[in-house]
């Protein structure tokens, strides 16, 4: 396959990103275009791509709006949707005076939780709450934006509803079943987060999901609206629940600490923290899920704003559905999933994941 002027032939790439089963495409002048698959990026067997080809890319897939935007920022999110293939959300920016683009493929269908291979009973607990906040954790590619995706559509097929997306760009296009969903995108609907979250309370939504939580004024109106009466369900690039507890109480000055400590007790439903690991087979990558809800003990460690504490209310609370990463990993181990060597890496305590796969529990906290 070769490379011409024309973007209907370039399209091709795209049907390729799907049939390797990649979940990112890399365009960079001087180089051809790579994919990323199960985790490792390699390239496509064709020409380095020209200056002429990456402007022609762009000019096909962004709107009028976010040119203007590139232009003067220099980077700028957008969906596009390939034909027959699915929707990327792609970011596009400026490296070393040349256009660059970071495809991310969203598929058409969304998963469900058992698909998915994530905790499906507790995440399905946490959906059906009738307020307060969700946290889906984790670094980029980790998962996120699919398992709140699954999170809605199980609301969506079981509930009667209304539910408010706002995100930067949309990547699932929901269609309505028992619910109503109105999905809104930064720079096309809204401009920002907490102004488009500052609307959203007057119209009327049952759920809420917002993209990301970018800054205080978002965390801020995140909470309120939680507080009155809806269920919030946002992202946070934080590797833990206890490393979220402690990024949101760092949005705020000290003195707001502690009205947000009984704040938090109250209206942290979820946190869902997510990793995704190589399987021993290497063909694809399954979820290691540390799961944090409002069991008792969690709103009282909260409450006390004992944060370093979180991490054995949550080993001890299987019978609420919790786990840590560890627990996570250990059954992934038994379960012949991952080696035991990625699992190591992966691991917030290596040490202490050796002895609990001896059957030995040690310390209250992950090591820092």
């Amino acid at each position: 396959m070769s490379l011409s002027e024309s973007f209907a032939e370039f399209a091709n790439v795209f049907r390729t990103v799907a049939e390797l089963k990649g979940s990112d495409l890399f365009l960079k002048v001087g180089t051809p275009p790579c994919v990323r698959v199960t985790g490792f990026v390699r390239p496509l067997d064709l020409p380095p791509l020209t200056e002429d080809q990456m402007l022609l890319v762009l000019e096909s897939i962004a709107s009028p709006q976010v040119l203007d935007k590139f232009q003067k920022q220099g980077d700028a999110d957008c969906s596009y949707e390939a034909f027959g293939v699915g929707r990327f959300r792609v970011n596009i920016f400026r490296q070393r005076g040349y256009i660059g683009m970071v495809f991310r493929y969203v598929q058409s269908r969304i998963p469900s939780l058992e698909e998915l291979n994530l905790p499906a009973d507790p995440l399905r607990k946490i959906a059906e709450k009738p307020r307060g906040l969700v946290l889906v954790t984790g670094t980029t590619g980790s998962g996120k934006s699919t398992t709140m995706a699954a999170m809605l559509n199980h609301i969506n097929h079981t509930q009667e509803k209304h539910i408010v997306t706002v995100e930067d760009p949309i990547e699932y296009a929901f269609t309505d079943a028992k619910c109503i969903i109105n999905q809104r995108e930064l720079g096309q609907d809204t401009e920002t987060f907490a102004s488009a979250l500052k609307g959203v309370v007057r119209q009327s939504p049952d759920v809420i999901m917002l993209g990301e939580m970018r800054d205080a004024e978002t965390v801020e109106a995140a909470l309120h609206a939680a507080e009155t009466g809806h269920l919030v369900i946002s992202t946070l690039h934080t590797v833990n629940a206890m490393q979220t507890v402690e990024r949101i109480m760092n949005f705020f000055p000290t003195h707001q600490h502690e009205f947000l400590k009984q704040q938090l007790s109250q209206l942290l439903v979820g946190v869902v923290s997510m990793r995704l690991l190589r399987t021993k087979t290497g063909d694809r990558r399954v979820p290691a899920v540390e799961l944090m809800v409002d069991a008792p003990t969690i709103k009282e460690t909260l409450a006390a704003g004992k944060i370093r504490d979180l991490y054995k209310a949550i080993r001890d609370g299987g019978y609420y559905g919790m786990q840590t990463f560890n627990q996570a990993l250990r059954v992934l181990i038994q379960g012949d999933h991952i080696s035991l060597e990625d699992a190591l890496a992966a691991a917030d305590s290596p040490d202490e994941l050796r002895l609990e796969i001896r059957g030995i529990t040690k310390g209250s906290r992950p090591a820092l």
